[in-house]
């Protein structure tokens, strides 16, 4: 099976920016519940935001990295942390841990699809650009998981996290493969790795332990 060839990737961009923004919000919240200060709040956010990502570069040894390239992303994360960190520290009561389960399973989604379809444009064997989609979207959250001194929820909650990514991103490739149109497999993979996510986490379904 041959990797696909991807058209310009202007959607991926969409997405990429979709999912920083979503990982950075998960980021702000994380860093409040730990009572960070600025400082703390930019590095959590900033590190949820781009490491899955970064370390996707990193493997596939392209430089510069994502954000590098793209100095806006960086930018919009550290005008979001000026703004938003004082406006989390007043709704930190009200925000649910729903609504951050919510977030980080689009955030999942949304890393997971960027991911794959960036290792299959490198020219990566199929098996291997899967894996990058899964390091891209789970590696963010393990980071920012580390920095705030816990046990990365992906190693300890028990409930499909990085295999719903896995199979996302087979669902991507197929699609591909078979001659589905490229914004379509994007779109309809990366939602099925969030509504997959997400229904592991309300049906409580957990791994064999």
């Amino acid at each position: 099976m041959m990797p696909p060839q991807l058209p310009p990737g202007s959607l991926i961009k969409i997405i990429e920016v979709i999912a920083i923004l979503v990982g950075a919000f998960s980021g702000f919240i994380e860093a409040r519940r730990k009572r960070m200060d600025l400082v703390g709040v930019f590095v959590v956010a900033f590190i949820t935001a781009f490491g899955g990502g970064t370390l996707r570069d990193i493997l596939l040894d392209k430089r510069p990295l994502f954000w590098v390239s793209h100095q806006e992303y960086a930018i919009l994360i550290f005008v979001l942390a000026l703004t938003a960190a004082p406006l989390i520290q007043h709704l930190r009561q009200i925000v649910s841990e729903r609504l951050i389960v919510i977030a980080d399973a689009i955030g999942l989604g949304m890393f997971a699809i960027a991911g794959v379809a960036e290792a299959t444009r490198a020219g990566m064997p199929l098996f291997i650009a899967s894996m990058m989609g899964v390091i891209t979207g789970i590696f963010g959250g393990v980071m920012r998981d580390i920095v705030c001194n816990e046990v990365p929820m992906v190693f300890r909650d028990g409930k499909p996290y990085a295999i719903c990514a896995f199979f996302g991103c087979w669902a991507y490739l197929l699609q591909m493969h078979f001659g589905a149109q490229h914004d379509f497999a994007l779109w309809t993979s990366a939602s099925g790795i969030t509504i997959l996510r997400l229904i592991c986490w309300k049906f409580d379904m957990r791994l064999g332990r």
